[in-house]
């Protein structure tokens, strides 16, 4: 009896290993930097990393919140964006913004500080 592992219906062999996400594909397309979106992403995360080392937590709260929405507006606008590609278009989507309106929520509904430490400095936004 032949065996029909890794042969599709019609007889051709499938190709091995699992299938790329829908945006998947070589990290250089036909264009050049494919993944830009990425770099912009991460790029908006520094900065609000930067902002949270040097200027308090509740500002560089908004910012993290903004970059999961600019992640989210990229992922619905363009067909081809790399790495920012992990499930489908609206899983994705729906992931980032859920993440970043919990981001917002609660960095901002932290208190203030009930004890004031001498040792901590006072950059709490």
């Amino acid at each position: 009896m032949a065996t029909t592992r890794g042969r599709r219906k019609d007889g051709r062999k499938k190709p091995p290993g699992t299938y790329p996400p829908e945006g998947g594909g070589s990290p250089q397309g036909p264009g050049g930097l494919r993944e830009w979106p990425a770099v912009v992403v991460f790029g908006c995360l520094a900065a609000a990393l930067l902002t949270a080392a040097l200027d308090g937590f509740r500002i560089a709260t908004v910012l993290i919140a903004a970059t999961f929405v600019v992640a989210a507006a990229l992922r619905l606008c363009l067909h081809d964006v790399g790495v920012l590609a992990v499930r489908s278009r609206f899983t994705d989507i729906a992931v980032m913004l859920m993440f970043g309106a919990a981001v917002l929520l609660l960095g901002l509904s932290i208190p203030e500080p009930v004890f004031d430490l001498p040792w901590v400095p006072k950059r709490t936004g």
